[in-house]
C-alpha cells in the first residue's frame, strides 16, 4: 500500500505552496468533496467523490492506494478537525502524510484582525453528546471563541440559544465561504440580535462584549443568587455536598427540586465539559435559576420547569444526582434516579425534617445502594455586646447513595 498524502487547501487553492501544488498534480488520484475537487479541473487523474456516508469513501480511498499515490484534498488543515482524524483511524498512522495548511479558524480570525492565540475553539459537526457541553465551557474559559457550525446548528440557531441561556454578551461574527469569491462576514453586536440565513461552510467568532461574569465561588454566600424569600441551600451545607458528589469533568448532575439553582451553578463551575440539569415545578423559581445562571455566565446549567419524578423521564442517565426537595414525593423520585443512575453513580439527599430523612434512608436501600450519612450543624458567629455570639442554623442530613460499577 503507497501512503495517503492528505493535502490542506487552506481556503483554497491560492494558499497552496508551489511543493503542495506539486504533490496534487502528481497524484493518480484526487479524493475529496465536490467542492474541492472542482478547484483542480484539469487534473487527469481518477476522482473519488465524497457523497454520502464516510466509510464507502473510505473504503474507496483505501483500496485505490493499494497500487496507487492518492492525494486526498481538505479544506483548511486536515489535522484540525478534519479528515486525517477518519483516514488515520482507517489506515493507521504509518500510512498516511498529512501536509497542514491555515485553518478556518486562523483565517477568520485574521479576517477579524483578531489575534487568536488566548482563542478557545468548539466543533460542533460531530453533532455527538459532548459537542454543546464543550461551547458551553468554552464560554466561560475566554473571551474569544471560535465555533465551526454543525449540520443540525447553523449560526442563527446557535445565536438563540446562547440568548436563551443568558449569553447575550457576545459579538457574534459569522464568516460565509471563506477564501471563496463569495465570501460574506455578518456581524452581530449582541447574540439576540443574529439572525440570517447562511450556508453549510460557515465559522462562528464569539467576541465577548464587556467584562467576564465571575463563576460562584465553592460554597459562595446566599446573597450570591435570587432566591425565593431566602429559602436556599446554606453555602456551608452547599460545599459539603459538592463534596460528597465528588464531581469531575464531563459528568451529567441533575439538580432535583433545585430551587434557586446555587447547587447546580456551583456544580458547573466543579464539571468542565458536563451538563447540569436543574428540575424545578415552581416556574417562579425557574425564572430565579435561569437568573442566576446568567448571572455567573454558566450555560452548561439547563433550567427544567416540571414536577419530579415525571420530569426525569426524558433527562440523559445522570453520573450524579442531587435532591434538595422532594416532599411527600421524595421516595419515589429517588427510585426514579436510582433507576437511570450510572454504574458507579452518586445521589446525594439533603433533608431536614425526621420524615424525610427516614424515607430517604428507606428508599436508598431499597435501591440498593450503599449508603452513608453525614449530619451537617453550623454555626455562624454573630456580633453581640461588642463580643462574638454563635447562632446555630438548621441543622442538615446529607444522605449519600452510591451504585456498584457494574449496572
Amino acid at each position: 500500500m503507497i501512503p495517503v498524502l492528505v493535502i490542506g487547501l487552506g481556503l483554497g487553492p491560492d494558499d497552496l505552496s508551489p511543493r503542495l501544488r506539486e504533490l496534487v498534480d502528481h497524484a493518480q488520484v484526487l479524493a475529496g468533496g465536490r467542492r474541492l475537487l472542482a478547484y483542480f479541473p484539469e487534473h487527469p487523474g481518477r476522482r473519488i467523490e465524497l457523497t454520502g456516508g464516510l466509510e464507502p469513501w473510505l473504503d474507496q480511498v483505501q483500496a485505490a492506494a493499494q497500487s496507487m499515490p492518492v492525494a486526498v484534498l481538505a479544506s483548511g488543515d486536515p489535522g484540525f478537525h478534519g479528515v486525517a482524524t477518519a483516514l488515520i483511524r482507517r489506515l493507521g498512522r504509518e500510512m498516511v502524510r498529512i501536509q497542514p495548511n491555515v485553518t478556518a479558524m486562523q483565517g477568520a480570525c485574521a479576517r477579524l484582525g483578531l489575534p487568536w492565540g488566548a482563542a478557545v475553539h468548539v466543533s460542533l459537526h460531530a453533532a455527538d453528546a459532548e459537542a454543546l457541553p464543550r461551547l458551553w465551557t468554552a464560554l466561560g474559559q475566554s473571551d474569544l471563541v471560535v465555533v465551526y457550525p454543525g449540520p443540525t446548528l447553523d449560526p442563527t440557531r446557535l445565536a438563540v440559544m446562547l440568548a436563551e441561556r443568558g449569553q447575550d454578551s457576545w459579538r457574534v461574527n459569522v464568516l460565509e465561504n471563506l477564501g471563496a469569491a463569495d465570501e460574506r462576514l455578518c456581524s452581530f453586536a449582541r447574540a439576540s440580535e443574529a439572525a440570517g440565513v447562511f450556508g453549510p461552510l460557515c465559522v462562528v467568532v464569539l467576541e465577548r462584549v464587556g467584562p467576564r461574569p465571575p463563576a460562584p465561588t465553592i460554597g459562595a454566600p446566599e446573597t450570591a443568587y435570587q432566591s425565593d424569600g431566602g429559602l436556599i441551600t446554606k453555602a456551608e451545607v452547599r460545599a459539603v455536598a459538592l463534596a460528597k458528589l465528588a464531581l469531575g469533568p464531563k459528568l451529567t448532575l441533575w439538580d432535583v427540586g433545585a430551587g434557586s439553582g446555587s447547587v447546580g451553578l456551583e456544580a458547573a463551575s466543579l464539571m468542565p465539559g458536563g451538563t447540569v440539569w436543574a428540575v424545578e415545578r415552581d416556574p417562579r423559581r425557574v425564572a430565579m435559576i435561569r437568573a442566576n445562571r446568567a448571572r455567573h455566565g454558566l450555560a452548561m446549567l439547563e433550567a427544567i420547569e416540571g414536577q419530579a419524578p415525571e420530569a426525569l423521564a426524558d433527562l440523559p442517565r445522570p453520573d450524579r444526582v442531587f435532591i434538595g426537595g422532594g416532599g411527600p414525593n421524595l421516595e419515589a423520585i429517588i427510585a426514579a434516579c436510582a433507576a437511570r443512575l450510572a454504574p458507579g453513580g452518586l445521589i446525594v439527599v439533603s433533608a431536614v425534617l425526621g420524615g424525610s430523612i427516614e424515607a430517604a434512608r428507606r428508599a436508598l436501600a431499597r435501591a440498593g445502594l450503599d449508603v452513608d450519612e453525614t449530619f451537617v450543624q453550623i454555626c455562624r458567629g454573630q456580633a453581640v455586646a461588642g463580643q462574638t455570639m454563635l447562632k446555630a442554623l438548621n441543622p442538615v442530613w446529607l444522605l449519600r447513595g452510591r451504585a456498584d460499577g457494574e449496572k
